[in-house]
């Protein structure tokens, strides 16, 4: 054999191994890494699923259809329960939340590979409010790799109850799992009590409660952990804190959300500063840089989005020009973010969660 021979098949070697690589590398870490919306199909009996909201949820055994990497469509077992505490047990959500668990060797070399619990953001009261909360995740994505993933469904339901229904096409979100976003950042999650927003990384901790008032968000709290993960490094003195569910928040405006009493609020979109008391203002020089750097990126989620209504994007954008009027503006930087140094008001107040 020639040299030239030799040369052309060690060259698609080299080019079928990378492909193959790429390939493996895609099915195992790249649900959340495409844009594009997941079809998948979900088979079993939904009347006993969505009638779970009360008490300990209990698992229900489906079946998943989606089209795998050859986009021949596949179809798998997995069990599925409902989740969470307001949208689930308040009866004021259309669908509940649910919790979808997998078989983990069953999806193996398919885009769920490595999966084991995910979560599935359902429509409360109507897609568009699910559509919202996800560009809150992808709002926060921008800022931080250290944030929950999020990918778009759209979800058709094969109800094989007695008295099957049927049921429109609906648009849900998949949130990555905290143990893999920890993972991807070299962390793990730590699962301690009785800790203080004072103790949590300080640059860290600023840019979370900043993002949470940008978006109109009080639904959280480090003391509870409501709506909060922490995790650290070894090496690490203080954790970090990760925030998630932000159906409650100004910048989605679900028409069930409403502040918690206890913050005098009257709507979610009367923005609240929820961090702790800091007399020195400069500590936030650098977090206010960050969002100003990210600013035309964050304008542009909304802007240049294909599936957002018009209208919404219009008076989201005039929310984020007063969030950045604020946060470039001494006086008003020193009204809003030193609120919780006020012994009148209710920045010192913790959620413990919304009833």
């Amino acid at each position: 054999m020639n040299k030239g021979k030799i040369l052309v098949i060690g060259l698609l070697s080299l080019v079928s191994i990378m492909f193959w690589s790429h390939l493996c590398l895609g099915q195992t870490h790249g649900l959340f890494d495409s844009e594009q919306i997941l079809e998948i199909k979900l088979e079993g009996d939904f009347n006993k699923l969505f009638k779970d909201t009360k008490g300990e949820p209990q698992y229900f055994d489906f079946s998943m259809g989606f089209a795998n990497n050859t986009e021949k469509q596949i179809s798998m077992p997995l069990r599925i329960r409902t989740r969470g505490h307001f949208r689930r047990e308040m009866n004021i959500c259309d669908y509940p939340p649910l919790l979808l668990n997998f078989a983990k060797d069953d999806y193996e070399n398919t885009v769920f590979h490595g999966k084991d619990k995910l979560k599935l953001v359902m429509p409360c009261q109507g897609d568009k409010y699910v559509l919202r909360e996800f560009y809150a995740y992808k709002l926060y994505n921008l800022l931080t790799e250290k944030s929950l993933k999020v990918r778009l469904v759209r979800l058709t339901i094969i109800d094989q109850s007695e008295k099957a229904k049927e049921y429109e096409p609906l648009l849900c979100f998949l949130i990555e799992e905290e143990e893999q976003m920890a993972q991807r950042n070299k962390m793990t999650s730590l699962d301690q009590e009785l800790i203080r927003p004072e103790k949590i990384e300080q640059e860290d901790f600023h840019r979370m409660a900043v993002f949470q008032y940008l978006i109109g968000n009080t639904d959280w709290s480090i003391q509870y952990r409501q709506n909060i993960k922490l995790m650290k490094t070894p090496e690490m003195e203080n954790p970090i804190a990760v925030p998630y569910d932000f159906d409650h928040s100004g910048i989605v405006a679900a028409p069930y959300a409403k502040p918690a009493p206890e913050l005098l609020l009257k709507y979610v979109t009367d923005r609240r500063y929820r961090g702790y008391c800091m007399t020195d203002l400069k500590v936030f020089e650098k977090t206010f840089s960050e969002f100003n750097t990210k600013r035309d990126a964050i304008y542009s989620l909304y802007s240049e989005s294909k599936l957002l209504d018009e209208k919404y994007v219009k008076s989201t954008l005039k929310f984020l020009d007063d969030f950045y009027l604020t946060i470039n503006n001494s006086k008003r930087v020193k009204f809003e973010f030193q609120y919780p140094c006020l012994s009148d008001g209710t920045g010192n107040v913790v959620i413990k969660g919304l009833k």
